[in-house]
This record gives structure tokens, sequence and C-alpha cells, in this order.
């Protein structure tokens, strides 16, 4: 029987600064980052140059007016979040079946996931819980440590159960499923359940209170939320590449959703899936070593973490002041201050997680990154951070900011139509070219996804052959034209009730199994849509009925947003879908030994 190791140390690697000219790994030189940036810098600033010049030829037809402005003024928000997609989309579909080895470029680590190297690094697998389903949690970290031992390695592999559970049913569950799991482990040192008072800086202090607790025994951690399941190969082979590499500061996985029941996190998690690809891979390669932590499926050096990635106490009071809520990326670029590169890891296999089951249970989560990224408005003044960190931060305000945009641009359209009824020589066809241009671009994820999958050889078998992949292609791209419209809608509301100082997030279990929405519980959550939806099929359906038809693909969701959040609810449609194998992801045709082990486990 292998004996237990022994703790290492890694106190000369942290002090060893990458070679000259090379970045803090050794891996990259940090010129060909730089000119790949510029390079991306340079095609966003022409793209967005010349969208914003056609935009000014057709909003100054007549001569400019206030709607014009303000037309103008949410462009130059809302548009560069979709530019930049575009470009990332084209970039990684290129990698991936343009560049003899691509992956290489974007993940020069990657290699050493692959080499038979004997561990010696000590991993905490950490699963954070705020008044989840204990039974449901557990069943997925024990399929972990079942899928880690099955490896050879698992005796590398302590496990912790983090609690912030404040409901007295839930904790004393947790407590009896901890017992009852360490007395079947025969090991108590590994498995530690811990449950704090209170919920002070949310996961984030959670995490801290383990770093500061334990974390002196351990090289690396691994922080899964109660939805998360990864592969005992998967983290295998992250680990020999922070072995590798010590610089290695965080190596987050491509997290991908499981299979589920719900018909709504079924088509959600399709477009995802095929969709992250080549964005990812796109982004990682001009991001390099500033890229993006998620806050879970991820190896996290714990020293530096722990010395350096301290999160500051925001100045004011709520909604954007106190704790930092989405802590993850500001972790991230703390990490990369302190000379520990973070990489993203764009390549699938392994890491999953579970989206919501229904549109009202998606927007809670979206709100609540929505209201911490804001909150990176008053961290953009840290000192010492890479000009990439520093972008970084921006892009994720960007990513909610540009959401109220795009809702004024519509709110003001049949004002704009009413003005430009007197003009003559509107440019119509311009206007009508730029609209199917900024769709196309806003679809590019998705079409590159689609073209991925067609160009792979077997890649629409694993999605249950071409035919059923192509259907599933159009109903997921009516899904997210409806969905983006609803989601759009419910942010921008969200936000003007921050401007106002009455929004407000908690932070508490999430719902996770398939579940039915009544009219009731949709109209009360949807109402604000449906109204906003009258208002515009009214107004372009007197005005100007080509215009309403030409905006269905933006508009029609406000309207259809009480239905669609019923029906993709709903677990017959759901079980329909399921039926016919539409809207499956790879993992519903061919279920991975990991997610079988706890699919049998709750059918148990």
């Amino acid at each position: 029987m292998n004996q237990r190791p022994a703790p290492t140390t890694f106190r000369r690697a942290m002090q060893e600064a990458g070679p000259s000219g090379l970045n803090p790994a050794g891996l990259q030189a940090e010129t060909a980052l730089r000119r790949r940036r510029f390079l991306v810098l340079a095609l966003n600033l022409v793209t967005l140059a010349l969208l914003a010049t056609g935009l000014a030829r057709v909003l100054g037809a007549g001569g400019w007016t206030p709607a014009d402005v303000a037309i103008f003024v949410a462009f130059l928000f809302g548009a560069p979040w979709t530019v930049l997609g575009f470009w990332n989309a084209a970039i990684g579909l290129w990698l991936l079946h343009r560049k003899a080895d691509g992956l290489a470029d974007v993940a020069p680590f990657f290699a050493a996931g692959g080499q038979a190297t004997p561990l010696t690094l000590r991993t905490a697998v950490l699963m954070t819980l705020r008044n989840e389903d204990p039974a449901r949690a557990f069943r997925r970290l024990k399929a972990v440590k079942d899928s880690l031992d099955a490896t050879g390695e698992g005796v590398w592999f302590d496990y912790f159960v983090l609690s912030d559970t404040n409901d007295p049913a839930v904790a004393a569950a947790e407590e009896r499923l901890a017992e009852a799991w360490a007395r079947e482990i025969g090991e108590p040192a590994r498995l530690t359940y811990r449950r704090r008072s209170d919920n002070a800086g949310f996961k984030a202090g959670n995490l801290r209170d383990f770093c500061e607790r334990w974390g002196e025994r351990y090289e690396l951690m691994l922080p899964l939320d109660a939805d998360s399941v990864m592969a005992g190969e998967a983290i295998l082979r992250m680990a020999r590449m922070m072995q590798a590499h010590p610089k290695l500061g965080i190596l987050q996985s491509l997290v991908v959703g499981m299979p589920s029941r719900s018909a709504f996190a079924r088509i959600f998690q399709f477009g995802m899936r095929h969709g992250m690809r080549p964005y990812t891979m796109g982004s990682a390669w001009w991001a390099g070593d500033c890229g993006p932590f998620w806050g879970h499926n991820a190896l996290v050096r714990i020293a530096p973490f722990r010395h350096h990635c301290h999160l500051p106490v925001l100045p004011g009071g709520p909604p954007l002041g106190g704790a930092v809520m989405s802590h993850d990326q500001v972790e991230a670029v703390l990490m990369r201050r302190a000379g520990y590169e973070v990489r993203v890891l764009p390549v699938e296999g392994g890491s999953w997680e579970e989206n919501p089951p229904t549109m009202l249970d998606f927007a809670k989560r979206d709100l609540r990154w929505c209201l911490g990224n804001l909150q990176y408005l008053k961290l953009l003044d840290l000192a010492g951070l890479k000009p990439m960190s520093r972008f970084q931060l921006i892009w994720a305000i960007l990513m909610f900011l540009g959401l109220p945009a795009w809702t004024l641009m519509i709110a003001l359209l049949p004002l704009k139509v009413l003005e430009d009824r007197a003009i003559a020589d509107y440019p119509a066809v311009l206007a009508g070219g730029l609209y199917l241009l900024f769709l196309a671009m806003y679809l590019s994820p998705k079409l590159a996804g689609f073209a991925d999958i067609l160009l792979t050889p077997g890649g629409a078998a694993r999605y249950g052959g071409r035919t059923r992949f192509l259907a599933s292609a159009a109903i997921e791209l009516v899904f997210a034209f409806l969905q983006g419209a609803v989601s759009s809608f419910r942010t921008t509301l969200f936000m003007a009730g921050l401007a106002f100082g009455r929004a407000r997030i908690g932070w508490n279990g999430q719902a996770r199994d398939v579940h039915a929405l009544s009219f009731a519980t949709a109209f009360a959550g949807l109402w604000p849509h449906l109204l906003f939806g009258a208002y515009l099929f009214a107004t372009l359906g007197v005005m100007a009925p080509a215009v309403l038809v030409w905006s269905l693909p933006l508009t029609a969701g406000y309207v259809l947003a009480i239905p669609f959040a019923m029906l993709t609810a709903s677990p017959g449609c759901g079980a329909w879908l399921a039926r016919r194998g539409l809207c499956g992801i790879p993992e519903d045709f061919d279920l991975p030994p990991v997610l079988a082990a706890i699919r049998d486990g709750e059918a148990a």
C-alpha cells in the first residue's frame, strides 16, 4: 500500500523569475504575446471604426437629433464586446483547423500533462457550500475522489467540505454525511468538514479561511462549487502541468455543462459547449499568461494565493461597497501581479458544472455576476497590475454595461423610425446591411462552434449525428435570441435599480433540479418584459410594420418572455428533447464514468 506523501516545498521556485525576455514560466516570449495583443487590438479598433462610420452615416441622414446621439453613444458601449467575440471566434477557428499545432501556441504547458511523471505535489480538493442539498453535493465530491483514486495517485489528494450554511437543518445533514463518509474512507485526515458561523467575504472569505488554517499543508488547491465535477484523469493531468511549471499560479480548466433533464439547461449548454472551444482558444491565444479564473474547477497554487491574493474591502456601502462578490478575476490579476501566470486550458474533457434549470434561476445567477463585475469599478486603480490584467477587469465591466446600451438602442427604435419617415434619401440598404452584419457578428461564436464541430472528424457524431446536430443548432439559435432579449432587459432593470440604491443580491443556495414554472411565477418575474415588448410592437406595428418584422430577432423575446420561460422550464419539454436526442451534448450520448457514478447514486 502507498505510504502517505510528505509535504514538499517550493520556496526556491517562488523566488525564481522567468528567464529574460520570457514570461514567468519561461514558456513564451513576452514580445510574441505583445505582438498578438497589438494585432487583436488593431483588428478590433479597425472593425469598430468601420461599423461606427457606417452607423454615423445612417444616423446622420437628415441631420443629427438627440435620439441619434444617444443611439450612437450606446453603440460605442455595446459594440466592443460583440466585436471582440467575433475576432476571438475567428482566431480560435483558425487555430483549430488551419494551424498545424494551434494548441501548442495557446497552451505551451499542455505537453507536461501527458508525461508519466510521478506526482509530488499535495492537493486539497475543496467544495464550498451554502444551504445546498447536502446529499447532492457530497455525492459529487465522492465521485471526484473515487475517480482520482482510480488513477492510482489518489493518495496525493485530501478533501475539504467548507460550509457557510446558516440553515440548521441543512447544517445538521451536512455534518451527518461528513461523519459517515469519513468513517467510510477510514482515514480521518483525508476528509475535513468545517462550518463557519457567518458568511463573511462570501465564497472568497470561505477559501481565505481554508488558506489561513490549512494552506501550509498543501501546494495546490482545487476549488469546486456544489454543482462541480471533475474526472480524476483531468485533475491529474493539470496537477502534472502545475508540477512541471512552478510559476503557473492558476490553471483554469474549460468547464462545460453536465447532462440535464431541464430543457432550458439542455439548450443553453448545447450552445455554450460548441461555442466555447473556438472562443476560448482565440482569447487564450492573446491573453496568454493573464488569463481568466472562474473560481472553480481550477488548480490554484496556495502559497502565492495566500500571500498575494487578499481581496480588499471596497469603500462605501452597498450595493458596490463591501466584500467583493465576483472574487475570481480579481484574484487572477493579483496572482499575475505577484509574478505567477494565470492560464486557461482550452481543451474539452473532464470538467463539468450544472447550469440553472430555468430562465428565472439563470437570471438570479447572472445578476449576482453583474453586481460583482460592476464592483470592479472600484478596483481599476489597483497598483502594479499588468496592462492585460487591468484590461480584463475593464472588459468584465463592459460585459454588463453593454446590455443597457443595447436596450436603450431598441427602446429608441420607434422614435428613430418616426424621425426618419420624412427623409427622402434614407440609406435603407446601408442600414439593412449593417443590421445583418452585426447580427452575424453577434452570432459568430456560435457559428464558429457549429463550423468547428462539422469540420472535426467525428465531431457531429458525438452530438448524435449530423441531422440531430443541425436541428439542435437551429433550435439553439432561436433560443439564443429569445434568451438574450430576456437577460438583457432584466439586467437593464437591475442596473437601473442599482443606480437608485434599490437592487440587492444575496448569496445563497441555488436551484439545480428541473422544475416547472407556473404562470403566476413567470408573470411576476417577467411582466416588465411583456410591457416593454407591447410598447415596441404597438408603435412599430402602426408606424413601420416592415421594421417590426426585421426587428423580431431582437424584440420577439420581450413579448414571448413568459411563455418562453414556462416552456423551457417544463419537465415535459426537457423529456421530449431528450427522447429525440435534440440539443444533447457528447455526455448525453457517451456518459463518462465519473458522471455515470453520480447518476447511479441519484437513482439509488
